[in-house]
Protein backbone atom coordinates (compact mmCIF):
# COMPACT_ATOMS: atom_id res chain seq x y z
CA UNK A 1 0.00 0.00 0.00
CA UNK A 2 1.62 3.19 -1.18
CA UNK A 3 1.62 5.83 1.85
CA UNK A 4 0.36 8.66 -1.19
CA UNK A 5 -3.07 6.48 -1.02
CA UNK A 6 -4.11 6.39 2.47
CA UNK A 7 -6.59 8.60 2.39
CA UNK A 8 -8.20 7.36 -0.63
CA UNK A 9 -8.15 4.04 0.69
CA UNK A 10 -9.98 4.83 4.01
CA UNK A 11 -12.48 6.72 2.47
CA UNK A 12 -13.31 4.13 0.22
CA UNK A 13 -13.66 1.79 3.15
CA UNK A 14 -15.80 4.09 4.61
CA UNK A 15 -18.17 3.94 1.88
CA UNK A 16 -17.82 0.06 2.55
CA UNK A 17 -18.64 0.51 6.11
CA UNK A 18 -21.35 2.78 5.53
CA UNK A 19 -23.44 0.76 2.72
CA UNK A 20 -22.89 -2.07 5.19
CA UNK A 21 -25.18 -0.24 7.84
CA UNK A 22 -27.31 0.74 5.11
CA UNK A 23 -28.25 -2.60 4.35
CA UNK A 24 -28.43 -4.15 7.99
CA UNK A 25 -31.54 -1.02 8.35
CA UNK A 26 -32.85 -1.89 5.05
CA UNK A 27 -32.86 -5.75 6.21
CA UNK A 28 -34.69 -4.54 9.77
CA UNK A 29 -37.23 -1.94 7.25
CA UNK A 30 -38.44 -4.79 5.25
CA UNK A 31 -38.50 -7.08 8.22
CA UNK A 32 -40.72 -4.61 10.18
CA UNK A 33 -42.91 -4.04 7.03
CA UNK A 34 -41.51 -0.27 7.56
CA UNK A 35 -40.55 0.61 4.26
CA UNK A 36 -44.14 2.42 2.78
CA UNK A 37 -44.61 4.21 5.81
CA UNK A 38 -43.22 7.82 4.18
CA UNK A 39 -44.87 8.06 0.76
CA UNK A 40 -42.79 10.85 -0.33
CA UNK A 41 -39.37 10.91 -1.20
CA UNK A 42 -38.10 14.93 -1.16
CA UNK A 43 -34.67 15.07 -1.04
CA UNK A 44 -33.97 17.57 1.37
CA UNK A 45 -37.36 18.64 3.63
CA UNK A 46 -37.54 14.51 3.88
CA UNK A 47 -34.38 14.36 5.71
CA UNK A 48 -36.12 16.44 8.72
CA UNK A 49 -38.57 14.02 10.64
CA UNK A 50 -41.82 15.48 12.25
CA UNK A 51 -41.02 17.77 14.70
CA UNK A 52 -44.03 18.12 16.83
CA UNK A 53 -47.52 16.64 17.10
CA UNK A 54 -49.03 18.47 14.24
CA UNK A 55 -46.39 17.41 12.06
CA UNK A 56 -47.01 13.79 13.14
CA UNK A 57 -50.95 13.85 12.24
CA UNK A 58 -50.07 15.48 8.90
CA UNK A 59 -47.41 12.75 8.39
CA UNK A 60 -49.84 10.54 9.32
CA UNK A 61 -52.87 11.51 7.38
CA UNK A 62 -50.66 11.19 4.36
CA UNK A 63 -49.90 7.35 5.17
CA UNK A 64 -53.85 6.86 5.08
CA UNK A 65 -53.88 7.39 1.57
CA UNK A 66 -52.01 4.60 0.49
CA UNK A 67 -53.00 1.16 -0.02
CA UNK A 68 -50.70 -0.09 2.59
CA UNK A 69 -52.99 1.93 5.76
CA UNK A 70 -55.98 0.89 3.62
CA UNK A 71 -55.81 -2.88 2.86
CA UNK A 72 -53.37 -3.94 5.93
CA UNK A 73 -53.08 -1.03 9.09
CA UNK A 74 -56.25 0.76 9.63
CA UNK A 75 -56.02 -0.28 12.69
CA UNK A 76 -53.08 1.67 13.11
CA UNK A 77 -52.11 4.14 15.87
CA UNK A 78 -50.30 7.15 15.57
CA UNK A 79 -47.62 5.24 18.03
CA UNK A 80 -47.76 2.58 15.74
CA UNK A 81 -47.24 4.76 12.53
CA UNK A 82 -44.49 6.22 14.58
CA UNK A 83 -43.34 2.84 15.03
CA UNK A 84 -42.73 2.08 11.40
CA UNK A 85 -41.25 5.71 10.62
CA UNK A 86 -38.77 5.60 12.12
CA UNK A 87 -36.94 2.58 10.09
CA UNK A 88 -37.83 4.05 6.83
CA UNK A 89 -36.64 7.64 7.93
CA UNK A 90 -33.36 5.73 9.53
CA UNK A 91 -32.58 4.03 6.18
CA UNK A 92 -33.23 7.26 4.00
CA UNK A 93 -31.21 8.91 6.58
CA UNK A 94 -28.48 6.83 6.13
CA UNK A 95 -28.85 6.93 2.04
CA UNK A 96 -28.26 10.48 2.22
CA UNK A 97 -25.23 10.60 4.31
CA UNK A 98 -23.76 8.27 2.30
CA UNK A 99 -24.13 9.67 -1.03
CA UNK A 100 -22.17 13.10 0.53
CA UNK A 101 -19.33 10.75 2.13
CA UNK A 102 -18.84 9.38 -1.30
CA UNK A 103 -19.39 13.03 -3.48
CA UNK A 104 -17.30 15.26 -0.71
CA UNK A 105 -14.39 13.67 -0.29
CA UNK A 106 -14.33 12.63 -4.48
CA UNK A 107 -14.47 16.06 -5.26
CA UNK A 108 -11.94 17.29 -2.49
CA UNK A 109 -9.25 14.30 -4.41
CA UNK A 110 -10.19 15.60 -7.46
CA UNK A 111 -9.09 18.94 -6.79
CA UNK A 112 -5.90 17.43 -5.14
CA UNK A 113 -5.20 15.39 -7.78
CA UNK A 114 -4.88 12.60 -5.72
CA UNK A 115 -6.48 10.17 -7.69
CA UNK A 116 -4.72 8.28 -10.37
CA UNK A 117 -6.71 8.31 -13.78
CA UNK A 118 -7.49 4.78 -13.41
CA UNK A 119 -9.00 5.08 -9.70
CA UNK A 120 -10.65 8.52 -11.09
CA UNK A 121 -12.71 6.05 -13.58
CA UNK A 122 -13.50 3.55 -10.86
CA UNK A 123 -14.51 6.11 -8.17
CA UNK A 124 -17.04 7.95 -11.15
CA UNK A 125 -18.33 4.54 -11.35
CA UNK A 126 -19.16 3.95 -7.91
CA UNK A 127 -21.08 7.40 -7.87
CA UNK A 128 -22.80 6.65 -10.77
CA UNK A 129 -23.63 3.61 -9.34
CA UNK A 130 -24.64 5.67 -5.96
CA UNK A 131 -26.95 7.52 -7.60
CA UNK A 132 -28.45 4.36 -9.17
CA UNK A 133 -29.11 2.66 -6.01
CA UNK A 134 -30.83 6.44 -5.15
CA UNK A 135 -32.99 5.87 -8.01
CA UNK A 136 -34.08 2.15 -7.20
CA UNK A 137 -35.20 3.00 -4.12
CA UNK A 138 -37.48 5.66 -5.21
CA UNK A 139 -38.70 3.17 -7.80
CA UNK A 140 -38.85 0.13 -5.04
CA UNK A 141 -41.26 2.34 -2.42
CA UNK A 142 -43.24 3.74 -6.02
CA UNK A 143 -44.28 0.34 -6.76
CA UNK A 144 -45.76 -0.10 -3.25
CA UNK A 145 -48.08 3.79 -3.56
CA UNK A 146 -50.39 2.11 -6.00
CA UNK A 147 -52.85 -1.09 -5.66
CA UNK A 148 -50.79 -3.26 -4.01
CA UNK A 149 -49.81 -2.35 -0.39
CA UNK A 150 -46.36 -4.25 -0.62
CA UNK A 151 -43.27 -3.58 -2.95
CA UNK A 152 -42.62 -5.61 -5.99
CA UNK A 153 -40.09 -8.07 -5.65
CA UNK A 154 -38.33 -7.61 -8.36
CA UNK A 155 -37.68 -4.00 -7.61
CA UNK A 156 -36.60 -4.76 -3.91
CA UNK A 157 -34.17 -7.69 -5.44
CA UNK A 158 -32.80 -4.76 -7.80
CA UNK A 159 -32.25 -2.29 -5.07
CA UNK A 160 -30.70 -4.79 -2.43
CA UNK A 161 -28.06 -6.53 -5.46
CA UNK A 162 -27.13 -2.85 -6.46
CA UNK A 163 -26.17 -2.11 -3.11
CA UNK A 164 -24.32 -5.62 -2.25
CA UNK A 165 -22.61 -4.95 -5.87
CA UNK A 166 -21.86 -1.24 -4.87
CA UNK A 167 -20.28 -2.27 -1.75
CA UNK A 168 -18.39 -5.44 -3.60
CA UNK A 169 -17.06 -2.98 -6.36
CA UNK A 170 -16.14 -0.32 -3.61
CA UNK A 171 -14.37 -2.91 -1.72
CA UNK A 172 -12.82 -4.11 -4.88
CA UNK A 173 -11.09 -0.46 -6.05
CA UNK A 174 -9.94 -0.26 -2.51
CA UNK A 175 -8.38 -3.79 -2.55
CA UNK A 176 -6.58 -2.42 -5.63
CA UNK A 177 -4.73 0.33 -4.08
CA UNK A 178 -4.19 -2.23 -1.08
CA UNK A 179 -2.33 -4.67 -2.99
CA UNK A 180 -1.26 -2.22 -6.09
CA UNK A 181 1.73 -5.00 -7.32
CA UNK A 182 0.57 -7.93 -9.17
CA UNK A 183 -1.01 -11.05 -7.23
CA UNK A 184 -0.52 -15.06 -8.36
CA UNK A 185 -2.93 -16.26 -10.71
CA UNK A 186 -4.30 -19.98 -11.26
CA UNK A 187 -6.26 -18.87 -14.42
CA UNK A 188 -8.77 -22.44 -14.06
CA UNK A 189 -9.00 -21.47 -10.12
CA UNK A 190 -9.81 -17.91 -10.80
CA UNK A 191 -12.63 -18.93 -13.06
CA UNK A 192 -14.09 -21.75 -10.37
CA UNK A 193 -14.44 -18.68 -7.76
CA UNK A 194 -15.81 -16.28 -10.54
CA UNK A 195 -18.71 -19.02 -11.23
CA UNK A 196 -19.00 -19.26 -7.67
CA UNK A 197 -19.44 -15.73 -7.18
CA UNK A 198 -21.83 -15.55 -10.24
CA UNK A 199 -24.20 -18.22 -8.48
CA UNK A 200 -23.88 -16.24 -5.16
CA UNK A 201 -25.16 -13.24 -6.86
CA UNK A 202 -28.06 -15.32 -8.12
CA UNK A 203 -28.76 -16.43 -4.67
CA UNK A 204 -28.79 -13.07 -3.27
CA UNK A 205 -31.45 -12.16 -5.66
CA UNK A 206 -33.56 -15.03 -4.59
CA UNK A 207 -32.93 -14.15 -0.97
CA UNK A 208 -34.58 -11.01 -2.00
CA UNK A 209 -37.49 -12.48 -4.11
CA UNK A 210 -38.00 -14.39 -0.82
CA UNK A 211 -38.25 -11.54 1.28
CA UNK A 212 -40.23 -9.42 -1.35
CA UNK A 213 -43.07 -12.35 -1.16
CA UNK A 214 -42.69 -13.38 2.68
CA UNK A 215 -42.35 -16.61 1.17
CA UNK A 216 -39.70 -17.30 4.92
CA UNK A 217 -43.14 -17.90 6.48
CA UNK A 218 -43.94 -20.59 5.09
CA UNK A 219 -42.79 -24.03 4.96
CA UNK A 220 -41.20 -23.79 7.77
CA UNK A 221 -39.56 -27.27 7.83
CA UNK A 222 -35.87 -28.02 6.88
CA UNK A 223 -34.49 -30.01 5.03
CA UNK A 224 -38.04 -31.31 3.61
CA UNK A 225 -40.59 -28.65 3.20
CA UNK A 226 -44.40 -29.43 4.37
CA UNK A 227 -45.65 -33.10 4.76
CA UNK A 228 -42.09 -34.46 4.41
CA UNK A 229 -41.62 -33.30 0.93
CA UNK A 230 -38.73 -32.20 -0.58
CA UNK A 231 -40.28 -30.36 -3.14
CA UNK A 232 -43.93 -29.80 -2.04
CA UNK A 233 -46.57 -29.46 -5.00
CA UNK A 234 -47.06 -25.67 -4.53
CA UNK A 235 -43.45 -25.30 -5.61
CA UNK A 236 -44.79 -25.84 -9.33
CA UNK A 237 -48.92 -25.58 -9.33
CA UNK A 238 -49.33 -21.76 -7.37
CA UNK A 239 -48.66 -20.31 -10.90
CA UNK A 240 -49.76 -20.01 -14.38
CA UNK A 241 -47.62 -20.69 -16.71
CA UNK A 242 -45.16 -22.87 -14.53
CA UNK A 243 -42.65 -21.19 -14.94
CA UNK A 244 -43.85 -18.48 -12.99
CA UNK A 245 -43.85 -20.22 -9.61
CA UNK A 246 -39.76 -19.56 -9.95
CA UNK A 247 -39.88 -16.48 -9.99
CA UNK A 248 -43.26 -14.84 -8.62
CA UNK A 249 -44.42 -18.11 -6.65
CA UNK A 250 -44.25 -18.46 -3.15
CA UNK A 251 -43.17 -22.16 -2.63
CA UNK A 252 -41.25 -21.49 -5.97
CA UNK A 253 -39.22 -19.17 -5.30
CA UNK A 254 -38.06 -20.51 -1.68
CA UNK A 255 -37.64 -23.78 -3.34
CA UNK A 256 -35.07 -22.29 -5.41
CA UNK A 257 -32.98 -20.32 -2.63
CA UNK A 258 -32.92 -23.53 -0.93
CA UNK A 259 -31.44 -25.43 -3.80
CA UNK A 260 -29.05 -23.01 -4.04
CA UNK A 261 -27.99 -22.41 -0.89
CA UNK A 262 -26.39 -26.47 -1.48
CA UNK A 263 -25.27 -25.15 -4.60
CA UNK A 264 -23.10 -22.43 -3.13
CA UNK A 265 -22.07 -24.68 -0.25
CA UNK A 266 -20.97 -26.83 -3.07
CA UNK A 267 -19.35 -24.03 -4.93
CA UNK A 268 -17.22 -23.34 -1.65
CA UNK A 269 -16.04 -26.97 -0.47
CA UNK A 270 -14.59 -27.21 -4.12
CA UNK A 271 -12.99 -24.03 -4.08
CA UNK A 272 -11.61 -25.28 -0.29
CA UNK A 273 -10.50 -29.00 -1.93
CA UNK A 274 -8.98 -27.56 -5.37
CA UNK A 275 -7.18 -24.87 -3.22
CA UNK A 276 -4.67 -27.82 -1.35
CA UNK A 277 -3.24 -28.41 -4.34
CA UNK A 278 -2.03 -25.06 -5.12
CA UNK A 279 0.65 -22.82 -3.35
CA UNK A 280 -1.31 -20.22 -2.22
CA UNK A 281 0.24 -16.59 -0.62
CA UNK A 282 -1.00 -15.95 2.81
CA UNK A 283 -4.25 -13.79 1.71
CA UNK A 284 -4.98 -16.21 -0.56
CA UNK A 285 -5.59 -18.96 1.96
CA UNK A 286 -6.93 -16.62 4.20
CA UNK A 287 -9.44 -15.96 1.62
CA UNK A 288 -10.17 -19.09 0.94
CA UNK A 289 -10.64 -20.05 5.04
CA UNK A 290 -12.74 -17.20 5.59
CA UNK A 291 -15.50 -18.31 2.45
CA UNK A 292 -15.57 -22.07 4.26
CA UNK A 293 -16.71 -20.51 7.69
CA UNK A 294 -18.52 -18.05 6.59
CA UNK A 295 -21.06 -20.17 4.24
CA UNK A 296 -20.92 -22.40 7.16
CA UNK A 297 -22.34 -19.94 9.50
CA UNK A 298 -24.31 -18.65 6.59
CA UNK A 299 -26.19 -22.25 5.80
CA UNK A 300 -26.97 -22.81 9.38
CA UNK A 301 -28.57 -19.02 9.42
CA UNK A 302 -30.58 -19.68 6.45
CA UNK A 303 -31.69 -23.00 7.97
CA UNK A 304 -32.85 -21.53 11.27
CA UNK A 305 -34.15 -18.40 9.83
CA UNK A 306 -37.11 -21.08 8.00
CA UNK A 307 -37.69 -23.52 11.20
CA UNK A 308 -38.00 -20.02 13.10
CA UNK A 309 -40.46 -18.43 11.06
CA UNK A 310 -38.31 -15.44 10.01
CA UNK A 311 -37.60 -13.43 13.46
CA UNK A 312 -36.67 -10.15 12.84
CA UNK A 313 -33.02 -10.45 14.56
CA UNK A 314 -32.17 -13.91 12.64
CA UNK A 315 -33.84 -12.89 9.02
CA UNK A 316 -31.20 -9.71 9.73
CA UNK A 317 -28.35 -11.70 10.79
CA UNK A 318 -28.74 -14.43 7.51
CA UNK A 319 -28.86 -10.63 5.15
CA UNK A 320 -25.24 -9.79 7.28
CA UNK A 321 -24.09 -13.46 6.84
CA UNK A 322 -24.85 -13.03 2.78
CA UNK A 323 -22.73 -9.73 2.93
CA UNK A 324 -19.60 -11.24 4.17
CA UNK A 325 -19.45 -14.05 2.38
CA UNK A 326 -19.95 -11.81 -0.74
CA UNK A 327 -17.04 -9.75 1.12
CA UNK A 328 -14.95 -12.93 1.07
CA UNK A 329 -15.64 -13.48 -2.01
CA UNK A 330 -14.60 -10.73 -3.42
CA UNK A 331 -11.40 -10.89 -1.21
CA UNK A 332 -11.00 -14.35 -2.96
CA UNK A 333 -11.13 -13.90 -6.76
CA UNK A 334 -9.00 -10.22 -6.27
CA UNK A 335 -6.08 -12.37 -4.33
CA UNK A 336 -6.73 -14.45 -7.72
CA UNK A 337 -6.98 -11.86 -10.42
CA UNK A 338 -4.17 -9.77 -12.01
Amino acid sequence: MKKDNKKVIYWLLTGCFLIFIMVVVGGITRLTHSGLSISNYKLISGTIPPMNEVEWESAFDLYKKYPEYQKLNNQFTLQDFKDIYFWEWFHRVIGRFIGIVFLLPFIYFLITKQLTKPTLKKATLLLCLGAFQGFLGWYMVKSGLVDNPDVSHYRLAAHLTTAFITFAYTFWVALDLIFPNKKEIHKPFKNLILWGLAVLLIQIIYGAFVAGLDAGWIHNHWPMMNEGKFMHETVYTEQIPTYRNFIEGKSGVQFVHRILAFIVVGFIISIYIKSKKLKLTTYQSKGINALLIIVGIQFLLGVFTILLQVPVWLGVAHQVGAFFLLSAMTFTLHRFSK
